[in-house]
């Protein structure tokens, strides 16, 4: 995949469909209740007919993708586990044994994890793998321009498979040790913002493993020129970011081009939302908030996007739980829009918008 590859797709993308989504907006406020009295609900709906370009939406076939990579920085003592983790979640998604894929059963999604860059290779994970895991950014970029652009191509060309197979909804999801640490170190290059002010705990580091994770990024972001100016968003992918981090991307984009709506789960998958939407902003019209992360730069990154989550329940744990978390409101929201009675209906004199 070349750069003019992605740069093609990107030009193709367009806003989402105004018009479906105040048709959308409409129909909310012609139901028997208080008007916007379902607040987030109304909101999601509303956006994924943007999304669908279609008032008529569909969340009926729904999926949570996690991208699994492992990052060279864990060489730096930036995590509390080894590498060795991400393949055994990995596998843990397909039978069952992992927090995501049980809330996935729960809530009616499939399942399907990608092998975008572990070091490890798995049995039963599908394989679209660009290398066998990022090299330490703390000594060297953490991967080639070519091999960004072919791991968001990867993300790209999957969600197109998905709209072929008739999938309606998509979460995004990750695994990968280490991966808090290039996403604090994107979002910090993206935002212009210390690293100090955008890196978290992770997975439970000590304080001292903190201000270690927060030193080795700062000083990482100042070494490759990613502070105090805008930057290319392909350049700091390259230098600092992580192969899961441009799958998910990948799909906010892929998403966007075949208009079907892409949730974002927690800290991690709102860094690769925010990498898509500098790529391209008209693929946030695509993206649904699902829950905010107990990471530092989570609210941030998400106002960023102009984006309300549906959720605030303490969760940092990844995988695309928060997403899938939201797949039943979603359900709930689409099931009231499409069948719940009218005033004209049940002859009650619709509210009014007062000011």
């Amino acid at each position: 995949m070349e750069e003019r590859d992605l740069q093609k797709v990107i030009e193709a993308i367009t806003p989402g469909d105004t018009t479906a989504a105040d048709v959308c907006r409409k129909r909310w406020d012609s139901i028997a209740k208080p008007l916007h009295s379902l607040g987030w609900l109304e909101d999601a709906i509303a956006r994924i007919a943007a999304a669908q370009h279609s008032p008529e939406i569909r969340t009926q076939k729904k999926i949570l993708v996690p991208m699994c990579a492992d990052n060279g920085i864990v060489a730096e003592g930036v995590t509390q586990t080894g590498q060795e983790v991400t393949a055994i979640v990995a596998e843990n998604f397909l039978d069952e044994q992992s927090c995501a894929a049980i809330m996935c059963r729960l809530a009616g999604a499939d399942i399907r994890p990608i092998d975008i860059g572990m070091v490890t290779d798995t049995p039963r994970v599908e394989k679209r793998k660009i290398a066998y895991g990022t090299k330490n950014f703390a000594k060297e970029p953490a991967m080639t321009r070519e091999e960004a652009v072919r791991a968001l191509m990867t993300g790209i060309t999957l969600a197109g498979e998905l709209k072929e197979q008739g999938y309606d909804l998509i979460a995004t999801g990750e695994m990968g040790i280490g991966n808090t640490t290039t996403s604090s170190a994107v979002a910090s290059a993206l935002l212009e913002v210390p690293a100090v002010e955008m890196t978290g705990r992770g997975a439970g580091l000590s304080t001292e493993g903190l201000n270690k994770k927060i030193h080795v990024i700062q000083e990482a972001l100042e070494r490759y020129g990613l502070t105090g100016s805008p930057v290319d968003p392909l350049s700091v992918l390259s230098c600092v970011g992580g192969f899961d981090l441009a799958g998910i991307a990948g799909l906010f984009l892929g998403g966007a081009y075949h208009h079907i709506p892409v949730l974002i789960d927690g800290f991690i998958s709102s860094v690769g939302a925010l990498l898509a939407a500098r790529l391209c902003p008209a693929a946030g019209d695509y993206m649904i908030a699902t829950h905010v992360s107990k990471e530092p730069a989570a609210r941030r990154i998400l106002k960023e996007l102009s984006l309300e989550p549906a959720l605030d329940a303490g969760m940092c744990l990844g995988e695309g739980s928060g997403a899938v978390a939201a797949f039943p409101l979603i359900d709930m929201g689409a099931e009231i829009y499409h069948r719940m009675s009218t005033f004209e209906q049940i002859q009650v004199e619709a509210y009014q918008e007062l000011v």
